[in-house]
């Protein structure tokens, strides 16, 4: 008899790892879910960028959310939130605080599924010139490359880069020969939301 209830006890702890994960603390399973969104919680929310938003446990509080132009996003029970140009983390602490009193124990999960207003615009003499969407560092190089590089006519040591700063237009200068010949390297700078690289 005490070997049998050996067994079974030894059986038990053996399919403790294959429980649900529900039947885990909720702050855990929150913490899972952050860690595998692809984009950090400093992550500069902008417009056109698609949000997953949950409420554990709470399935009519889960949803896909497109941040509008005005940069605002809606959700059930707190109503317009502003979300672009805040941080991911900064959202979710918002959010919280306007809904704990509808769920004053549940855990907010806010994470980036798809990222579409980190854009930079290339025009001028290359051989695909449009919008590009950055979904990770890029520099002008690299931008060059994706635009199918320059043509032939292309002033290739006269590329400006304009990008906005605090409200300001600030010109970045680069030249190709000289970076590809492994000078001025500093000008092959990385690129940030809104940048237009302008080849003459």
């Amino acid at each position: 008899m005490k070997r049998i209830l050996a067994i079974a006890f030894l059986g038990v702890l053996l399919m403790l790892p294959f429980y649900p994960a529900a039947a885990q603390p909720n702050k855990a399973a929150a913490a899972a879910q952050e860690a595998a969104s692809p984009f950090g919680a400093d992550y500069l929310i902008g417009p056109g960028d698609i949000l997953n938003i949950s409420v554990w446990q709470e399935a009519n509080l889960t949803r896909e959310v497109v941040v509008l132009p005005d940069g605002k996003i809606s959700f059930p029970l707190i109503g317009q939130v502003q979300a672009a140009g805040r941080t991911v983390n900064d959202l979710k602490r918002e959010i919280t605080s306007r809904i704990i009193k509808y769920a004053p124990k549940e855990e907010v999960t806010l994470e980036v599924k798809q990222v579409n207003s980190m854009i930079v615009y290339i025009i001028g003499r290359v051989n695909k010139p449009g919008n590009v969407v950055l979904n990770t560092n890029v520099n002008v190089l690299q931008v060059l490359s994706t635009a199918g590089g320059l043509n032939e006519f292309a002033r290739r040591n006269q590329i400006k880069i304009f990008r906005n700063e605090a409200g300001k237009t600030k010109i970045l200068k680069f030249s190709y020969d000289d970076v590809i010949g492994g000078d001025k390297l500093e000008q092959n700078v990385m690129l940030i939301r809104g940048d237009v690289v302008v080849i003459p």
